[in-house]
């Protein structure tokens, strides 16, 4: 699949558009390796998607649920075996993602995802109220009225497919404007699902600006939902945009968003010095700590840090990185030159501000490579342990083993984000102080584990705070969110004289 170089339309109600401007999906480890040329929608476009997605809706939402379902479980059979290769290949490639992270993405987390959400549809629809003799008593479970806008990342494959395919399977129809940095990816998903018999209209393949198709979208009055992942700036916009345009909409849009993080490792004093360690070095440096859930602040106690550190810097000297197809490597290069300037930019700020103890050097020449870097601060507000990077730094706060009740705080509150976190303890005290502590500190909470790697259906995924609505994709919660339940009552033998007995008492 290197070799090809292959073109990507919009695709809106099953047909496809070719503008003639054009994007390029490009290698990140070889960035002058472009694999694919996509056409930018134009404002027609977006109108023309809205109008496929509302009329695709009006028969879709009618097929008895059974029917929509098999559409995506097929699809995740397709998935599972032919596609298996592609949608692998198209990860490894167009994001840079080694052959293992690209199976547990785009291969398994896919499949689960149209597997579970399948199961947990089955279960919301048999859901129903309980009658009383004489009545006939029912939930309707519609879609939502109008359309959902999904916009997907370009960390996670299986992401894309979710966003725009969790509503599809509740009824909805959708707009799907896929990253640009994912753009090979979610083209193959779209045709995977096409093959699986999805209807025209029902998903619509909408690449382009960002800014103009939400400027289109978010103002439409059949706007009925947003499914989003990407950062907590652009999704705080985008509330606001619909905040301000309450009135012009049929109903109020459901808002649904994984935004950003600033994951935690927390070691207790107890803690194994070498697991504490892994999870630092496999939480913050796979997928070059693309991961919403990627460790990038860690915590640790004093009487185990000299242990943390010379076997995280160990580790560190003995990760391969470069490019995916060679599989010795455990990293990638980041995703784009904006990504590379971004972190670069927080590399330097450490080699003037802190500590760097391993990494810290970047190379763009061929791809945007950025090396696995361990960095200490003295200063638990220091910038690095504050601000999202979105790469493969973590930075480390060693604290006195006597302040342990006092870190609990400081982890609590040094950053906006609750997304996920983890707390390294071989003392269950410790366990049951951190657990109360950081209750509300991240949504995926793990223990002696690292902080990434949630699985559909065991760990649902999703934080609060500014990390979004924690509607928790791969669970029940999630599919909620896009249907409108109606209330149905039917009386069998009603009434025919509107006095009650008790009115004929003397």
């Amino acid at each position: 699949m290197a070799k090809e170089r292959i073109e990507i339309p919009i695709i809106i109600g099953g047909k496809e558009y070719r503008t003639g401007e054009l994007g390029h999906s490009v290698m990140p480890h070889d960035h002058q390796h472009v694999l694919a040329d996509y056409h930018k929608a134009k404002p027609e476009h977006v109108k023309m998607a809205v109008d496929a997605a509302v009329a695709a809706q009006r028969e879709w939402s009618q097929w008895p649920w059974e029917d929509r379902v098999a559409v995506f479980l097929k699809a995740a059979e397709l998935l599972a075996t032919r596609w298996r290769d592609t949608l692998n290949a198209a990860t490894m490639l167009g994001q840079s993602k080694t052959v293992y992270q690209a199976e547990i993405d785009s291969a398994c987390e896919l499949i689960d995802f149209w597997r579970l959400n399948a199961h947990y549809a089955q279960e919301i629809y048999a859901d129903q109220p309980m009658s009383s003799p004489g009545m006939w008593n029912m939930l309707d479970y519609r879609a939502l009225e109008g359309f959902v806008y999904a916009i997907s990342p370009f960390n996670f494959t299986a992401i894309g497919g979710n966003l725009a395919g969790s509503p599809a399977m509740m009824g909805n129809g959708v707009v799907w404007k896929p990253a640009a940095t994912a753009m090979l990816s979610g083209y193959y998903i779209m045709r995977i699902l096409e093959e699986a018999g999805l209807p025209p209209g029902v998903i619509n393949f909408i690449p382009g600006d960002p800014v103009m198709i939400s400027d289109h979208v978010l103002t439409h009055r059949e706007l009925a939902g947003v499914h989003f992942t990407g950062s907590t700036g652009v999704f705080n916009s985008m509330w606001k945009t619909i905040g301000a345009n309450m009135s012009n909409y049929r109903g109020y849009p459901r808002i649904v968003g994984e935004t950003g993080g600033k994951d935690f490792i927390l070691a207790h004093p107890s803690a194994d010095a070498q697991a504490v360690a892994v999870g630092i070095a496999r939480g913050g440096y796979e997928y070059q700590g693309q991961k919403c859930s990627a460790a990038s602040r860690a915590y640790v106690p004093r009487s185990i840090w000299d242990q943390v550190r010379d076997s995280t810097v160990s580790m560190i000297g003995d990760i391969r990185m470069g490019d995916v197809r060679d599989f010795r490597n455990f990293m990638g290069a980041v995703i784009d030159k904006k990504s590379f300037d971004k972190i670069s930019e927080y590399l330097a700020d450490a080699k003037m501000n802190a500590n760097v103890l391993a990494g810290g050097v970047v190379k763009g020449e061929t791809g945007y490579f950025v090396e696995p870097t361990l960095v200490e601060t003295k200063d638990p507000g220091y910038r690095l342990m504050c601000e999202e990077i979105f790469g493969p730094v973590v930075t480390v706060h060693v604290y006195d083993d006597d302040k342990w009740h006092d870190i609990l705080q400081t982890v609590d509150r040094t950053s906006p984000y609750a997304l996920t976190g983890a707390v390294f303890s071989n003392d269950r005290q410790g366990v049951r102080e951190a657990m109360t502590g950081l209750r509300n500190a991240a949504g995926n909470f793990y223990i002696n584990d690292k902080p990434t790697g949630a699985v559909v259906g065991q760990q649902p995924f999703g934080g609060a705070r500014a990390s979004g609505t924690n509607d928790k994709a791969g669970s029940k919660l999630n599919l909620l969110r896009w249907i409108s339940p109606r209330t149905i009552k039917e009386t069998f033998v009603p009434p025919v004289d509107y006095r009650y007995p008790f009115m004929g008492a003397e």
